[in-house]
């Protein structure tokens, strides 16, 4: 099964590993736990031994190493594969999340193409690269991190095996890192990094019938709502742009306050999300912002800021053109073209190059079906992804 993509792709969706995103749930659709351990399993079933490496409760990654010919101690090189095991919540999702509907040539499911398609492409074309051995194949070093949703805290583990105290089952620094994502084939070479923190008014509660008694947390956090949008558009939109990943941006992405109807809100918190391109700091990003709002003097209420739920950094693309390049090479044996580009959302990669790993993202499927009520992917993408996979892995060309 590990060796066709497809079936391997049925088999991920099958498995639950839906990302809680800082809610306090439980039950068996939650965690990356089951499909660990489905992973292991198949890594023992290719012969490839692989570690756990605990990163939360239910959470850990798994590191799988595929040795190559070349003792690393006589200039052998070893080869980064990252996937994330995690998906988002399926709420409101029109097709069975973990029921996957192959059709029109398709996958249809939670996590199809977000990230289990490139994880399936990858275990296929590891696969086949552990049976043939190729002679400059270099060492592989698979991880499956978790948490990637919300907040890359798998990712940032993973960089501990390199940078800390030394590790078996990564024994030195890896040359590269490819990052699975959808990508539609395309390799990005550069993306924003991502702040997001929360905010909160805190007001008096009191009975609504006389609300002049209290002081309402909802209203003292619109004027704060028009603070910022003036600032996304006015100062952060006009800042300067990166030649590939575009503007900075700021957006409020939810907003929540009160208990009932009938009484005046003591609380209203908001969530802020900060897109940083390359050069810019995420947690300078946010304190601007907060400057900027402590400077507003419309606001009545004081505003109350936690310190950031998630922060990704940037992956700029001053490091990593030789290996977009040979990658590059890869794909267009397969498909003909490929474009190098510059995208708005964030990834693991950027943990690895600031850990001095030279990276780029890759994988079969669009962005734009990812995390969508009918989550699919195209199979055909899928086929050519395992073999661009292959390709570059097995070495000399």
């Amino acid at each position: 099964m590990t060796r066709d993509p497809v079936e391997t792709l049925i088999r991920l969706v099958e498995i639950p590993s839906v990302n809680p995103m800082g809610r306090s749930v439980s039950g068996p659709p939650f965690y990356e736990d089951r499909l660990t351990e489905h992973l292991e399993e198949v890594f023992r079933g290719l012969g490839i031994p692989c570690h756990r490496q605990p990163v939360a409760p239910k959470r850990s990654n798994l590191v799988a190493r595929l040795d190559g010919r070349q003792p690393l101690e006589q200039g052998g090189r070893v080869l980064l594969l990252d996937v994330h095991q995690d998906t988002v919540p399926v709420e409101g999702m029109t097709v069975q999340p973990f029921m996957p509907e192959v059709r029109n040539g398709r996958l249809y499911g939670r996590g199809s193409c977000d990230a289990k398609g490139a994880m399936a492409a990858i275990l296929a074309a590891v696969a086949r690269l552990a049976d043939e051995r190729p002679p400059e194949m270099p060492t592989l070093v698979i991880s499956c991190t978790v948490n990637e949703e919300y907040g890359f805290t798998g990712a940032q583990e993973l960089t501990k095996l390199w940078t800390g105290a030394a590790s078996e089952i990564i024994p030195c620094r890896p040359h590269a890192a490819i990052v699975a994502e959808p990508t539609a084939l395309d390799v990005v070479v550069a993306h924003k990094g991502v702040i997001r923190w929360k905010c909160h008014t805190i007001g008096r509660a009191c009975h609504s019938a006389q609300p002049e008694a209290g002081k309402n947390a909802i209203y003292g956090m619109a004027p704060a709502l028009v603070a910022l949008e003036r600032y996304a558009s006015e100062v952060v939109g006009k800042a300067a742009a990166h030649a590939l990943c575009g503007p900075a941006t700021l957006s409020v992405g939810t907003i929540h306050g009160g208990t009932s109807v009938n009484t005046v809100p003591d609380r209203c918190t908001i969530e802020i999300d900060r897109r940083t391109p390359p050069g810019e700091e995420p947690d300078e990003a946010r304190q601007q912002a907060i400057d900027y709002l402590a400077r507003e003097e419309e606001l009545d209420v004081p505003l109350q800021h936690d310190p950031p739920f998630m922060r990704g950094l940037a992956l700029s693309d001053e490091a990593n053109g030789p290996l977009a390049d040979e990658f590059s090479a890869a794909v267009q044996e397969v498909r003909g073209a490929c474009r190098q580009l510059g995208v708005a959302y964030a990834t693991n990669a950027a943990f690895f190059a600031a850990a001095g790993v030279p990276s780029i993202v890759f994988g079969p499927g669009f962005l734009e079906q990812a995390h969508t009520e009918d989550e699919w992917l195209p199979l055909d993408q899928l086929e050519q992804a395992t073999e661009i996979y292959y390709r570059f892995c097995r070495g000399g060309s």
